[in-house]
């Protein structure tokens, strides 16, 4: 009986092995799994001795072992090749075949990777693995020991085999990142939660160690002066007096309490000129505020304002410093706003990661969590002795 194509018997046998990876794509959404269990089905079908599955990045620009036929398990997401770096790199930029039957070594596109042992198998066939749509997934290699002229009937089984296998991959491929995106999506939310929490907490303990405090005083010195209007005329004015000055103090402190939520002077007066009145607010810093960047979404404007606001209050509380720059700008769709100090400086690895805003600490965590809630990175380059400075990148999302 003549051989057919990679070895197989007739085409029954091919069709079985079709079949066999319709089964192993159908079994699961894990592109590993996927990977890993098609490079097994095909050395276990087929007249050949090992299976590479490598696949592109989301990068686009590298490919990635993700499928071996055992022993070479072992190295999977350990191989990494550039796009047109050896033989799958260059089926990856040129997106066709490549068939090498022996001295391989001698071929200008191949590349030696002692972990996959090459000089242990003499041919390869490597195939893209495409879409329909012509998406690159990634590209399919298999290698024997002994000498083989594979021939185009081998390729085309080849190509249709990394076919089938493409649509299926890029679907796990799409579901992993969908699980990616859902998973940030709940980090996202709990961090919400916290940090309207937080808020919900400074402003209870606001309103009941201040604002709360001060009414009870107020209703004192009222009820006080009401039992000595007829008696005590001075004595009830004194009263009254002290019960104005506590009610102007509450009504200061109602007013923090609503800057916290919303600084009015945001409204008012846009970002820069917010920021130039931290700086004022501080008059034992000397502080310079440079602002590069028009009007930014509301959401973003307060978020940048409340980093800033507390990167200032701890260099009040912690730097001892002298000077301190603002800056803030634009640039490449990125919105940078950085706060330095001339203070004595500290090692950020010793601030405990559960330190929070109004924990006595930096406030680290809090404007942390600020900049991830905005799809962003807060950075702190410091050292004792050296001052500090204070790194938010949050990238720019102009409306629609």
């Amino acid at each position: 009986m003549t051989e057919g194509r990679l070895g197989l018997a007739d085409a029954e046998h091919e069709v079985r092995l079709l079949m066999r990876i319709i089964e192993t794509i159908s079994a699961g959404l894990d592109l590993d799994a996927v990977a890993q269990r098609v490079a097994v089905v095909i050395t276990e079908m087929t007249a050949t001795d090992v299976c590479f599955v490598h696949l592109i990045d989301d990068s686009g620009r590298h490919l990635e072992l993700r499928g071996a036929t055992p022993p070479f398990e072992r190295v999977v997401r350990r191989i990494e090749l550039s796009v047109g770096e050896g033989v799958a790199g260059w089926v990856a930029a040129h997106r066709e075949p490549v068939v090498i039957v022996q001295d391989k070594f001698a071929d200008p596109r191949y590349k030696y990777i002692p972990e996959l042992r090459g000089e242990d198998f003499t041919s390869l066939v490597s195939v893209p693995i495409i879409t329909r749509l012509g998406a690159l997934v990634g590209v399919l290699n298999v290698h024997t020991r002994l000498r083989r002229e594979f021939t185009g009937a081998d390729v085309q089984l080849l190509r249709s085999i990394a076919g089938l296998i493409a649509g299926a991959m890029d679907n796990a491929r799409l579901h992993r990142r969908l699980a990616e995106r859902e998973e940030a999506l709940e980090r996202f939310t709990e961090r919400m939660v916290r940090m309207q929490e937080l808020d919900r907490r400074r402003l209870a303990g606001e309103i009941h160690d201040g604002i709360g405090q001060r009414i009870v005083s107020l209703s004192f010195y009222l009820s006080a002066a009401a039992d000595l209007v007829g008696t005590n005329a001075a004595l009830a004015g004194e009263q009254i007096d002290k019960a104005q000055q506590l009610a102007a103090a509450a009504l200061d402190e109602v007013s923090a309490a609503m800057t916290g939520l919303r600084p009015s002077v945001l409204d008012d007066l846009g970002l820069a000129a917010s920021l130039e009145s931290l700086a004022h607010a501080s008059p034992e810093l000397d502080v310079d505020v440079q602002v590069c960047a028009d009007e930014l979404p509301e959401h973003l404007e307060t978020a940048l304002y409340r980093i800033a606001q507390e990167s200032l209050q701890n260099v009040v509380k912690h730097a001892s410093a002298q000077n301190v720059e603002i800056r803030l700008k634009v640039s490449s769709g990125t919105v940078l706003l950085e706060v330095s100090d001339d203070g004595v400086g500290f090692d950020p690895a010793s601030v405990p990661e559960s330190e929070s805003p109004g924990s006595g600490g930096y406030g680290l965590s809090g404007m942390l969590q600020r900049a991830e809630l905005l799809g962003g990175r807060l950075e702190v380059d410091s050292a004792p002795g050296r001052g500090s400075t204070l790194r938010v990148r949050v990238p720019l999302r102009l409306p629609r």
